[in-house]
């Protein structure tokens, strides 16, 4: 069964930097995309970056590009969100998620709608003076 697990959320000054970590297990298979996604209470799930593993394309949403980046690893199954320039707004609950069926050009609009398979629990990140 596949498992996320999230780690790396924190409290940040405006302007910080966080690295966000997705440690994953379970896959039976070569080909599969994982994603940040974020949401905050009473909203609505915002894509953040997706990143396809079988060939390292990555996806960022308008808000972040420039800022975040987002990188995996194969070796050890984990795909990491580097955040640079933090913003108040990027304060959210941060999920990554994954999918063996989703290709990595629809993994952005895929989790936003909340169908990607796997998802993890989720860190949380607060940028805040």
């Amino acid at each position: 069964q596949v498992q996320l697990v999230e780690s790396g959320g924190g409290l940040v000054q405006p302007g910080g930097s966080l690295r966000l970590t997705c440690a994953a297990s379970g896959f039976t298979s070569d080909y599969y995309v994982i994603g940040w996604f974020r949401q905050v209470p009473g909203k609505e799930r915002e894509g953040v970056s997706c990143i396809s593993v079988s060939d390292g394309s990555t996806y960022y949403a308008d808000s972040v590009k420039g800022r975040f980046t987002i990188s995996g690893d194969n070796a050890k199954n984990t795909v990491y969100l580097e955040m640079n320039r933090l913003k108040p707004e990027d304060t959210a609950d941060y999920y990554c998620a994954t999918d063996h069926r989703v290709v990595g050009s629809h993994c952005l609009e895929e989790g936003t709608r909340g169908y990607l398979e796997h998802w993890g629990q989720g860190t949380l990140v607060a940028v805040s003076s």
